[in-house]
């Protein structure tokens, strides 16, 4: 068993001492991209500035005979690229494949003083963590990293939700967790084909009126992700990382993906995967506070001075938790609006 003491120590002889707070930079879009695909690749240098996070695909929807292909272009598309305000992640293929040891071999060693986090799909417990952070320490010491590269996991398993706080908890350099939907569905034996979302026959019924079941009856259709979600965002918080909604496959159905990442947004999630250009503008939008939110918040938190007591604010009671709740509201506003100028323009105006 490893003290409390021995944690934040590096795991191998110059690697660089892990981090004792993640940081909270934003990362509302996770722009996947595939680095063997030459017509893709050739528009990351344009995209830098305008997504929070620009990510390497090495794993699913790279072809097997891609793979070596996928691994060097992403080498030298960081190379050759200056990410400026934009983090540099990738997902590398799973722990049990015969790429990912070339892919983290290669890649840390090659552009680690670039990559911000690695993404690990498909984990089941803390100990796929270990493996991977004991290994990342000695090619950071290998390659005379300065700052750790942070990891990032996938809840792809049945396994994985039920280890979720020990995954969380497994490693100081953990960054947080996505959702994976289509895989866990596998996994746990869901019967819906969809890649994230909802699905028309998961529903409520309304009770009959009158005892009449034939008669007209609304439905409601519900969430088949909320428990995990919810599960996440409770793991994540415990452990001051952060909790993102995975992809949302129906590209066309922007409406539908919109309510999807505002559900996350509303439970706690800071982001969401891109899988195409359009998702980053629906990610950005719901995952930056609007500016009536942050217009109400400000309001609250000035009236509530050092934040005890109680106020009646525009007929509602606000207290210190009313406070808390608001300065998640403004923090957030006030990190989003340091990398988003348009943002910061919006939330200046409040103020005006």
């Amino acid at each position: 068993m490893r003290t409390a003491k021995d944690f934040f120590t590096p795991l191998a002889v110059g690697a660089p001492a892990p981090l004792r707070e993640i940081p909270a930079r934003p990362s509302r879009a996770i722009h996947f991209f595939d680095p063997s695909n030459a017509k893709m690749a050739a528009k990351i240098p344009d995209m830098v500035g305008t997504v929070d996070v620009l990510l390497g695909n090495l794993e699913d929807a790279v072809k097997a005979e891609n793979k070596e292909a996928a691994r060097h272009g992403l080498v030298e598309i960081a190379t050759n690229t200056d990410f400026g305000p934009t983090q540099l992640w990738t997902r590398v293929n799973a722990l049990d494949s015969p790429w990912v040891l070339d892919d983290l071999t290669t890649l840390v060693t090659e552009i680690g003083h670039k990559l911000d986090v690695i993404m690990v799909p498909k984990v089941q417990g803390a100990e796929d963590i270990h493996y991977v952070d004991r290994l990342l320490a000695q090619l950071e010491a290998k390659a005379k990293l300065e700052r750790p590269i942070l990891v990032h996991a996938i809840l792809e398993t049945a396994r994985g939700v039920a280890n979720i706080e020990e995954i969380c908890g497994a490693s100081p350099r953990m960054h947080g967790l996505s959702l994976g939907p289509a895989d866990l569905a596998a996994d746990r034996r869901m019967k819906t084909t969809r890649v994230g979302g909802g699905h028309p026959g998961y529903l409520v019924r309304q009770d009959p009126t009158g005892g009449d079941i034939d008669a007209d009856r609304p439905t409601y259709q519900q969430d088949l992700w909320h428990y995990t979600i919810a599960r996440m965002v409770d793991a994540c918080a415990m452990h001051g990382i952060y909790a993102h909604y995975g992809p949302f496959g129906d590209i066309a159905d922007v409406v539908a993906c919109e309510d999807q990442f505002r559900n996350a947004y509303l439970l706690g999630c800071v982001g969401a995967w891109s899988l195409h250009p359009k998702q980053i503008a629906i990610a950005k939008k719901v995952f930056s506070p609007s500016v009536e939110d942050v217009e109400h918040a400000r309001r609250v938190v000035a009236a509530m001075g050092d934040g005890t007591g109680a106020v009646m604010l525009d007929g509602k009671m606000e207290d210190d938790a009313s406070t808390k709740q608001c300065l998640v509201m403004v923090e957030l506003a006030e990190r989003l609006a340091a990398v988003d100028p348009e943002l910061k323009a919006q939330y200046d105006a409040i103020e005006a």
